[in-house]
């Protein structure tokens, strides 16, 4: 199997990045049931290649530049294997204590990387965990802040909560609040501007928290990003938590991707006023190089947390957790039981160490860097909204005489035309009713050549659309 793993890695490229397969091809090609007797793996592996491996999209492919990326790295894979070696369910201290304890230290390890207040560390007066992903940390965080709420308001006014956010914030926003009992009426997503980088507005937000009280509803929850999907914009945390902070809201920050460049230096200022917001949350299999899946949330007040999500059947009493003398992380999640994931970041964080780690972010910011200045340097295109990180927005700009519709169409077109030749895999996005192209760079093994390669294959892309006009 590792030569296998090796194998794959080694022929990564062979493969088409974006999969060429219909709906439906796998239940045509594998049998309908179990087999009675056990298969060789040889006959299992051949199945993987010639069946599976066809419909995978490649994500770790050096070729891929949709969405944004999930990286991995050989400390990641060896912690993931130590983590599959003990199967330990952590749900309490007892049940593992190396498994609560080291999530304990790597969080607080990261923390101090991001120069986050001591007032989000163990070390100090609050703490984290890991979650899966960005979705869970949201939900918990605003269970919290709901239940926080409740206990002062009392239950009569869960239907008069509201929630805000910007337009760009993601998708799983407002997935989550609709679970926690928030009416779709009152999740309000406040409209950004390309002029203002589609950033939320604190003179907007003041606005909309003001119209709702008026009208006798309660501010309940604020979730500001670092780095949006579409487009990278950073909200201003410190003059969005302080209007939110006037009105008591929780304040949670989703840095899920661009948080982790905030481990260098020149990306920190993005983090100014987090020592005002309640929570924040960002996922290293992103930028860190972790693998899916790793969602770390850090909280000031980890009391709230654990009072909204503590369980205590008797079956899981033990004299340490009675105490308050440790950390049971079942009341810190959504579920019971869960996975030793602290091993990927602990053996990450010890192979690279903070300044390889500040490198890697580094190296892929700058192979954007490289891609920007080749679409500034064709008249034929334009950078939709300045790049910051390793994401960059732009479209095919031919004639404005044609009008937006056009435009948008042979973007599409475009697009598709990359992504059909399975040599690169693109996505797009809509942001202020614009069309976007995103190329997000930070695949592990992309370099700067398939970065050159991927320009030349949209140029190429371009002429053939163009000569059609």
């Amino acid at each position: 199997m590792v030569d296998f793993i090796a194998d794959y890695y080694q022929n990564i490229e062979s493969y088409p990045v974006l999969s060429q397969v219909q709906p439906g091809y796998l239940r045509a090609n594998l049998p309908q049931n179990a087999p009675s007797l056990p298969e060789s793996l040889e006959t299992i592996l051949e199945d993987v290649e010639n069946q599976i491996i066809p419909g995978m999209t490649h994500w770790l492919s050096p070729n891929f530049f949709a969405f944004f990326p999930s990286t991995v790295s050989t400390a990641g894979f060896l912690g993931e294997m130590l983590c599959t070696c003990f199967n330990s369910v952590g749900f309490n201290w007892i049940a593992s204590p190396a498994a609560t304890e080291l999530e304990m230290l790597v969080i607080d390890w990261l923390a101090d990387m991001l120069k986050l207040p001591k007032s989000f560390m163990f070390q100090g007066t609050g703490g984290g965990v890991i979650q899966n992903t960005t979705s869970e940390a949201i939900l918990v965080t605003l269970i919290a802040a709901r239940d926080k709420a409740l206990d002062v308001d009392g239950s009569g006014n869960l239907n008069k909560f509201v929630v805000y956010a910007s337009d760009q914030t993601h998708s799983t926003f407002a997935k989550a609040c609709k679970i926690v009992g928030i009416s779709p009426r009152n999740i309000r997503l406040i409209p950004t501007t390309i002029d203002a980088g589609f950033s939320l507005s604190p003179i907007q937000l003041k606005a909309a928290v003001e119209a709702d009280m008026e009208n006798g509803l309660v501010p309940l929850y604020l979730c500001v990003t670092l780095g949006t999907t579409s487009t990278t914009a950073v909200d201003p945390i410190e003059l969005l938590a302080g209007v939110a902070k006037e009105h008591g809201m929780w304040v949670h920050v989703d840095a899920a991707y661009a948080g982790s460049a905030c481990i260098c230096p020149e990306f920190r200022h993005h983090l100014n006023g987090v020592e005002l917001v309640d929570s924040l949350s960002l996922s290293p299999h992103k930028w860190l190089l972790s693998g899916l899946d790793c969602c770390c949330l850090w909280v000031k007040n980890p009391t709230a947390l654990v009072k909204a999500l503590s369980t205590n059947p008797e079956y899981l009493r033990n004299k340490q957790s009675e105490s308050d003398s440790v950390v049971d992380f079942k009341d810190w999640q959504v579920g019971t039981g869960r996975r030793f994931k602290s091993l990927r970041l602990w053996l990450i964080f010890q192979t690279y160490g903070v300044v390889n780690l500040q490198d890697h972010i580094r190296s892929d910011v700058g192979m954007a860097k490289i891609f920007e200045d080749f679409v500034r340097s064709d008249p034929r295109f334009e950078i939709v909204v300045p790049r910051e990180f390793g994401l960059v927005c732009f479209r095919l700009n031919p004639d404005e005489t044609f009008g937006s519709d056009y435009t948008e169409l042979s973007n599409q077109k475009l697009l598709d035309w990359v992504n059909s030749t399975g040599r690169v895999y693109m996505a797009h996005r809509k942001a202020g009713g614009i069309y976007v192209l995103r190329f997000a760079v930070g695949a592990t093994l992309t370099g700067d050549n398939h970065v050159v390669a991927a320009w030349k294959l949209i140029k190429e892309g371009a002429d053939a659309l163009l000569k059609t006009v």
